[in-house]
């Protein structure tokens, strides 16, 4: 069953994932963003404020045309946000972060392919790279977009990534699971070209792993 959080709810819940994201080393600074869809539009990340010093009335909601509401600018990423929610309708959240071992890979433009059967819960047997542009752009938005196309998570060039959820709680999972493989994928090349599953293989685990993890319902497996 899905759970409908209040608005006060979902602005607190960024909140507390901002600060997971930092305590976890997933991201550094302020340079993560975090968005919830809500009504017609989103709950977002204000640009450049401290996660520590956020409150509820800092997060920011916008419409679907780029208009905001509240005392703070939105986030500069606030297009890819918005633009992700309106393709992926399954999508209700949005984790960008800059983790170490996905921008290494994110700057030699590396996709992840399938060196472990735990890429089967972002969707298929890789995990993509978005080509580079600048950040905030709408060229950044529109190749994050592609790049996401039947998956949960995709790296961006030069930059960092994104994680796709039903529930800010499963978007924040995958984006700590998408660093963990990163990470693996990493180790793995500094022995060599690393062997790879098939897609035939990955598909088993597709059809094995519905429910594990995070589900819809934001319980862990």
């Amino acid at each position: 069953m899905r759970i409908d959080f209040t608005e006060l709810e979902k602005r607190q819940l960024i909140i507390e994932h901002c600060l997971k994201m930092n305590s976890s080393g997933l991201n550094q600074g302020t340079s993560g963003n975090i968005s919830i869809r809500h009504e017609d539009g989103l709950l977002i990340t204000p640009s450049s404020m401290p996660y520590d010093q956020m409150g509820a009335d800092d997060i920011v909601y916008l419409d679907t045309d780029g208009t905001a509401t509240g005392q703070n600018k939105p986030s500069s990423e606030w297009r890819f946000h918005r633009d992700i929610l309106a393709a992926r309708p399954d999508v209700e959240a949005v984790v960008h972060a800059h983790p170490a071992y996905c921008t290494i890979l994110a700057i030699h433009k590396m996709e992840i392919p399938a060196i472990h059967y735990m890429i089967a819960v972002f969707g298929g047997p890789s995990v993509r790279v978005a080509p580079y542009a600048i950040y905030g752009s709408q060229e950044l938005s529109d190749f994050a977009v592609e790049a996401l196309a039947d998956r949960k998570a995709c790296l961006l060039a030069h930059h960092g990534m994104i994680a796709i959820g039903s529930t800010i709680q499963q978007a924040f999972w995958l984006a700590e699971e998408l660093e963990t493989l990163a990470h693996q994928y990493f180790g793995a090349l500094q022995l060599g070209k690393p062997p790879l599953l098939t897609d035939r293989q990955i598909q088993d685990v597709s059809d094995k792993i519905a429910g594990y993890g995070l589900t819809d319902e934001g319980n862990s497996k």
